[in-house]
């Protein structure tokens, strides 16, 4: 399942993407409207994946991203 972020305040108009798919974790971010960039990290198991992902959550959601979709 894929979710995503967006953040619009400021003069930006971004989003933030994250996929956890068994032990990998693949974030994609960029400005609305754009491909972005894509970054994939592997973890020795599911659980860590999960966490991770769960974590960099957390830390977005701080920042002021809210969550529009979840895919």
């Amino acid at each position: 399942m894929t979710r995503r972020f967006e953040f619009v305040g400021g003069g930006s108009a971004k989003y933030w993407t994250v996929n956890v798919s068994g032990c990998d974790v693949t974030v994609r971010y960029g400005r609305l409207g754009s491909d972005g960039q894509s970054l994939t990290k592997t973890f020795p198991d599911q659980a860590a994946a999960q966490k991770h992902a769960d974590k960099l959550i957390q830390e977005k959601c701080k920042k002021g991203y809210c969550e529009v979709a979840a895919v």
